[in-house]
């Protein structure tokens, strides 16, 4: 099997739901006319990643400020009971293509907000959602932590699809979680634009010998609105410079990384690359020791089937 993908390097209408979602609508026509079956948009793309911001927190103290501006993160954040899923799902169908897109999730029951990556089919709408079981650094004061049940994977008709946000690719056994599942396109959104992430993305692609396609927005100072400019004045004008990637199931960039601008990486994955791959290593089959080694993952469930 072949599959056409995109991945999306664009910036968010920043704490602007409504307008963000009308530019992924955009977003998605156009590439699913060039034939793409799968379209991946970056880590928290609606609303936007807070890069630079402190919410007025330090220790021991939080500023009014600070408090409100969390407030419009919130507001402008996805409900997953709401016409926002509903929107997608609809955009999925029309465009019959998958959509994998980092959102910030609000949850009306106990008000803490996710870092989460969205699954949705253009036959089933939402397979699942997958919460950053750890925010790095001071994310942690924004986004709530997942738990086990948050580690999911999805047998589809385009194959087996599942991931990890950002910088939980670097723990090895939650990376390992989605290895056991079988995963052949790992998805991983991102706001790490280093040169050394390229490096963990072929690293990922060769140790799960699956397909790695990482996804990071491209910001700059400028694109805030001047409402929030003084939050981050401090900050370079490049704030994020993308670095978005595909890699083969051998380690080898397919596209990419894209720096310094906006746009899409389009890329055809042959699946049978990911049998070829396996000859000389299995991490999860003849690789494996399972005479040695175990892993048992708390609450996470089974590979959910289309």
């Amino acid at each position: 099997m072949k599959l056409k993908v995109a991945v999306v390097q664009e910036s968010p209408v920043f704490f602007d739901k409504s307008k963000t979602l009308d530019k992924i609508e955009t977003l998605v026509a156009s590439y699913s006319k060039q034939g793409c079956e799968l379209i991946v948009f970056p880590e928290s793309f609606v609303p936007g990643y807070p890069r630079g911001f402190s919410f007025g927190a330090t220790i021991g103290s939080r500023t009014d400020e600070g408090r409100k501006l969390y407030s419009e993160f919130a507001e402008n954040s996805i409900d997953l009971e709401s016409e926002d899923l509903q929107g997608l799902e609809k955009l999925a169908k029309t465009h019959h293509t998958y959509l994998v897109i980092g959102v910030t999730e609000k949850q009306n029951v106990n008000g803490t907000l996710y870092c989460s990556m969205l699954y949705i089919s253009p036959t089933k709408g939402l397979l699942g959602v997958h919460r950053k079981i750890k925010p790095t650094g001071t994310e942690r004061l924004i986004w709530g932590e997942a738990a086990g049940e948050s580690l999911v994977a999805f047998e589809t008709k385009i194959g087996k699809l599942g991931g990890l946000i950002c910088w939980e690719n670097y723990m090895p056994l939650a990376r390992m979680s989605m290895y056991q599942k079988g995963v052949e396109i790992y998805i991983a959104p991102t706001a790490d634009s280093r040169n050394e992430w390229t490096t963990t993305m072929k690293h990922i692609a060769l140790e799960g010998r699956c397909f790695v396609l990482g996804c990071n927005q491209y910001y700059t100072k400028s694109m805030y609105p001047k409402k929030y400019r003084h939050l981050v004045q401090n900050e370079p004008e490049d704030m994020c410079l993308g670095g978005s990637i595909i890699v083969s199931p051998l380690g080898e960039v397919i596209q990419g990384p894209l720096f310094g601008e906006a746009g899409a990486l389009v890329a055809e994955l042959d699946f049978e690359q990911v049998q070829k791959s396996k000859l000389d290593f299995d991490v999860i089959g003849h690789y494996a020791r399972n005479d040695i080694f175990e892993l048992k993952v708390n609450g996470q469930p089974a590979i959910v089937k289309e």
